[in-house]
């Protein structure tokens, strides 16, 4: 057996649990964040419960990595897998990996390609918006001459990041919130081109389709 079908099996028999490990962190993170007043044996319940879905995530990337053979190339050659294991705000993007290994699983994808990409890109921005939220709070929260100071202004703070509106009326004022505020711009940055080139393309097949079942001389 190559090492692209061992890499296909492994990747659909561990569809489910990350989807659950993906899910299991979100959940763990939020309830740290949100629920101050938790019991410290809660608040260690969460952390184990993010610590083993990072586990997860690990083991997921070494395997694939071993399977792939191809040492450092597989770095390279995988960034977005990567950059997810390696920074904590974007794990929960692996419920869209998922969610697309889901999609291919009985042969074509029902959505077509423009479909898939505006879809993919409404729940990316969903998972990172409510990630985002919750760690630009949890560093906001109690600092000096901070203008966070509910969970909802956190996730208004998001959404005029992502769609990148930015009133203005709240801002991160502690460097690590700063630099969470960047990455998040960035993301809003792709996320709002991939939807806005997929539906302009989708407008001009459309249109040119249209054209060319159009009589001659009409």
């Amino acid at each position: 057996m190559d090492d692209d079908s061992r890499t296909a099996r492994w990747e659909q028999r561990l569809e489910m649990p990350l989807a659950v490990a993906s899910l299991a962190y979100l959940t763990s993170y939020a309830v740290r964040v949100l629920a101050r007043d938790l019991p410290e044996s809660w608040r260690a319940l969460c952390l184990a419960t993010t610590l083993t879905a990072w586990a997860v995530f690990v083991v997921d990337y070494a395997v694939r990595w071993r399977l792939s053979g191809q040492r450092l190339r597989f770095i390279r050659s995988h960034p977005i897998d990567t950059v997810v294991l390696l920074l904590p705000l974007l794990r929960p993007l692996r419920i869209v990996k998922v969610y697309e290994a889901v999609q291919h699983r009985h042969g074509r994808p029902r959505l077509p390609l423009h479909g898939r990409v505006i879809a993919y890109a409404g729940i990316a921005t969903v998972l990172l918006g409510f990630a985002g939220a919750l760690a630009v709070y949890q560093q906001e929260r109690d600092a000096a001459g901070t203008t966070m100071r509910s969970f909802g202004d956190a996730v208004w703070w998001t959404c005029s990041t992502l769609t990148t509106v930015g009133y203005g009326d709240i801002a991160p004022v502690t460097p690590l919130g700063r630099v969470i505020a960047a990455g998040m711009m960035a993301c809003g940055l792709a996320l709002l081109g991939a939807v806005t080139g997929s539906f302009s393309s989708w407008l001009l097949q459309t249109f040119a389709r249209e054209d060319d079942e159009r009589p001659p001389g009409s």
